[in-house]
């Protein structure tokens, strides 16, 4: 028998949330594909913008499974969201010739999502009502968010863009390199923390008797943009700086908005929560 703990009441329905996350994130990862229309790698930073929304998703997923008394899974969902994600991210490469990437991890997400919650509740008897759901939600988002940050570093998410990287030797040679490569330099594994992280940490950060969706919601998105502006930082070394710019001063103005809108909601909370009148300054002769 499992007991759910309501973490809190009212606002956005997470079916709606489920549905602009998917449809937004799926959305800006095919704006990327104007990198190959256009010949540049300046609408990179739309990969940036789909992590945001599947992380925004994500989080109303982690807070609908643990509201049956596993929050100290929060953690473990969030690695296992990523975990599953990778799968589908890597094998939806493989598709993007058909310009299918997007809607490929989606799918093999779906997939890889609904075995782990199939095993999770039917072999490990964890009989959470949500389980397979909650997780083959997280594994769409896990393979939403790799791509999106992994778009923001090389410009696109064709598993060439991944695994070769084209080095020029004194200006006149070139040589390919595996090693300089996304996957060469294990970058993908810090696609994977960066999105995991962000994943877990809002509904874990918030939770509580004074929980509210929006305080969590935007912490979501805040920890998205923090992110985006670590994978924008290295886009340097991988897309022209004209286009690693455009993704930072995305990333750094997303971050600003939704970390002052967080302390505006952190600082209403808190004061709710107290239920006191502020202090006032005292003043001073005139």
């Amino acid at each position: 028998m499992t007991v759910q703990i309501t973490a809190s009441t009212g606002g956005i329905p997470h079916d709606k949330l489920m549905a602009v996350g998917l449809v937004g994130s799926v959305i800006c990862l095919y704006l990327t594909y104007l990198n190959s229309a256009t010949g540049t790698e300046v609408f990179s930073f739309f990969g940036g913008l789909a992590a945001v929304f599947a992380l925004v998703w994500g989080t109303s997923t982690i807070k609908h499974l643990c509201s049956y008394g596993i929050g100290t899974g929060v953690p473990s969902a969030g690695m296992i969201a990523f975990g599953s994600g990778v799968i589908a991210m890597l094998l939806a490469t493989r598709f993007d010739a058909m310009y299918l990437t997007p809607i490929m991890a989606v799918v093999f997400g779906a997939i890889v999502g609904g075995v782990c919650g199939f095993l999770a509740n039917g072999v490990m008897r964890m009989n959470i009502p949500v389980m397979v759901r909650s997780l083959t939600e997280m594994a769409i988002i896990g393979a939403i968010v790799i791509l999106g940050l992994t778009a923001v570093m090389a410009g696109g998410f064709g598993f060439d863009a991944l695994s070769v990287k084209t080095v020029s030797i004194l200006g006149i040679l070139s040589t390919t390199s595996f090693g300089a490569s996304l996957l060469g330099g294990c970058l993908i594994a810090v696609s994977f923390m960066l999105g995991g992280i962000a994943l877990q940490h809002p509904f874990n950060a918030c939770l509580g008797p004074g929980e509210k969706q929006d305080r969590t919601l935007t912490l979501a998105a805040e920890c998205g943009f923090l992110s985006m502006i670590v994978v924008a930082v290295i886009s340097f070394a991988f897309v022209s700086a004209f286009a690693a710019i455009i993704s930072l001063v995305v990333a750094i103005a997303g971050w600003y908005y939704t970390f002052v809108k967080y302390i505006e909601y952190s600082k209403r909370d808190a004061y709710a929560w107290l239920d006191a009148k502020p202090i006032l300054e005292p003043k001073g002769e005139d």
